[in-house]
């Protein structure tokens, strides 16, 4: 049993060990960040550097750059008209079960609370999905609790198999699984895969994470290169900004995701930028709360560094913040968001993951993208 008491730095039967350094090097060099020790001067330079090293993309994320955020707003939007013109691409979530075998305190979803729980049958995800295909959208990213007992991989594989009638492209948010194992997703039509770290802090992981897989550390923190060792074609990453110093974990992300298209460099990498939102249980954590204008200095940081990323702005935000965010840094926004299960069809059977801050529908969200002058896109990718 994979409880408190389990190492979570350890491996797990049935967890595959690929051997990858870029653990390694994501946390050494995490640690060694001192944000407080950069000054203008290296914020300053760094803005004027078309390509940037990890070093300056740390000092976009320290203190010293907050008198900067203008500039780097300015940089960061014209970075993403560069590479991205005026496209902003909607999807939507598809939570199509929320039973979890995971003891995480800061979750919604964790075996420990009381909420109602559900699973779709296929024809259940079949009409969910149709409901979402009416409103226009084309892309999907299809979610799970983490359990392999309610939700196993084939089922899950079965939903991306419904999802590629009616979506161009399909995403998954699920526990992390072997290399086989996003092999066969692939198969099944998924396009990508996102994983949230939580935090890139090990020690504090395990203060959080006290049962369940998701315990242990190295497993989740190697899903995504297992996932293109599967064949995927991009993936996304994530800290969960609050959990931990939020500079440390942006910076991990980043790095992350930057030795990822290094190593791998057909693959697309996108970044989701979280904050914490309130949960049953957010006494017992001690959020660090990260205010919107620090969230800006991370999203601006990312564009800069690795400038063809994707970058996605969570419904977790105001509606005002995500206009205001698409029009500078981000090239991706959700619409019509529930986080329920079955409430896309208006047959709501389980509870959601969390609050959302944003509750816009599709149309108010495409008008939201055209009222700012930029283009909403359905889907980016075609298969011939």
């Amino acid at each position: 049993m994979i409880d408190q008491h389990t190492n979570h730095m350890e491996y797990q039967p049935g967890m595959e060990q690929i051997g990858s350094e870029i653990q390694d090097a994501v946390i050494s060099k995490m640690n060694e960040c001192d944000f407080d020790s950069y000054t203008a001067a290296d914020v300053r330079r760094a803005l004027q550097k078309d390509v940037l090293s990890p070093d300056d993309f740390a000092a976009l994320l320290s203190p010293a750059a907050d008198s900067f955020l203008e500039e780097m707003a300015h940089r960061a939007q014209q970075e993403t008209r560069k590479h991205f013109g005026n496209s902003v691409m909607m999807f939507t979530p598809l939570y199509i079960a929320n039973y979890c075998e995971n003891y995480c305190i800061y979750c919604g979803f964790n075996c420990h609370n009381k909420i109602r729980r559900a699973k779709l049958s296929m024809e259940e995800v079949e009409k969910e999905m149709k409901a979402i295909s009416d409103t226009g959208l084309q892309e999907i990213l299809i979610l799970t609790g983490e359990s392999r007992t309610a939700s196993p991989v084939e089922y899950i594989g079965e939903a991306c198999k419904l999802a590629r009638k009616y979506f161009r492209v399909v995403g998954v948010e699920i526990y992390p699984v072997n290399s086989d194992e996003y092999a066969y997703l692939h198969t099944c039509g998924v396009d990508y895969v996102t994983v949230f770290q939580e935090t890139y802090n090990s020690d504090k992981y395990a203060t959080l994470h006290l049962g369940g897989h998701k315990r242990i550390f190295p497993y989740r923190f190697n899903a995504q290169e297992r996932a293109l060792m599967g064949g995927m074609r991009g993936v996304g990453l994530a800290a969960l900004l609050g959990l931990d110093d939020f500079r440390k974990d942006a910076f991990a992300t980043g790095y992350h995701g930057w030795l990822l298209q290094r190593k791998y460099p057909h693959a697309e990498i996108a970044f989701s930028c979280p904050r914490l939102r309130p949960i049953i249980n957010n006494d017992k954590i001690n959020p660090k709360d990260v205010h919107e204008r620090q969230l800006l200095q991370v999203i601006c940081a990312y564009r800069l560094f690795m400038p063809f990323a994707s970058i996605t702005i969570s419904s977790r935000e105001r509606a005002g913040f995500r206009d205001n965010i698409i029009d500078i840094a981000a090239t991706k926004i959700s619409a019509g968001v529930s986080t329920g299960i079955g409430d896309h069809s208006g047959d709501g059977k389980g509870d959601e993951q969390f609050e959302i801050s944003d509750s816009r529908s599709y149309d108010e969200i495409y008008k939201a993208i055209k009222d700012k002058g930029l283009q909403p896109v359905m889907a980016d990718y075609i298969y011939v």
